[in-house]
């Protein structure tokens, strides 16, 4: 559970994109921003995750939403995972964990009894004035746009 709460300001960061172009959340002042937080690229959960988002995009641009993606991995694997999907929306790759650490969504994580630290899946809907308006945590991969616009 992230110890960032509803209502608080959203913290800043200024990483690459899928490109190599600098994005700041200060970009985006003014506009309801989607953060979604995944492990991995091309990973089968992650790719249904981005797909939902991506096949929803026009939907969650008419609430008002950018929609940018955040991992781990590097800017080529990112290049190459919204090339592939051909996502409308920018991915970073906070390879030193900027924003990872930031929004505290590094944890410890357990699978088929081995224990090891990695990516919670969590999203952060921001508000115009860059507030936390709401946290998923329990991110549905098939219906993930749905909990977003009914948030």
């Amino acid at each position: 559970m992230t110890k960032l709460k509803i209502g608080a300001k959203a913290p800043g960061f200024k990483v690459k994109n899928q490109d190599g172009k600098e994005i700041s959340l200060k970009d985006f002042k003014g506009k309801k921003v989607v953060l979604y937080f995944y492990p991995q690229a091309n990973t089968p959960t992650c790719t249904i995750e981005s797909c939902n988002l991506s096949d929803n995009y026009k939907l969650l641009q008419k609430a008002g939403y950018e929609v940018l993606g955040v991992s781990p991995d590097g800017e080529k694997k990112q290049a190459n995972f919204k090339k592939k999907f051909k996502f409308p929306f920018d991915l970073l790759a906070d390879t030193e964990h900027e924003i990872i650490n930031a929004y505290d969504v590094w944890a410890e994580k357990t699978t088929f009894g081995k224990t090891y630290m990695g990516l919670k899946r969590t999203t952060f809907i921001i508000d115009e004035k860059g507030v936390i308006a709401n946290i998923i945590e329990k991110v549905e991969s098939k219906e993930h746009a749905k909990q977003i616009l009914e948030s």
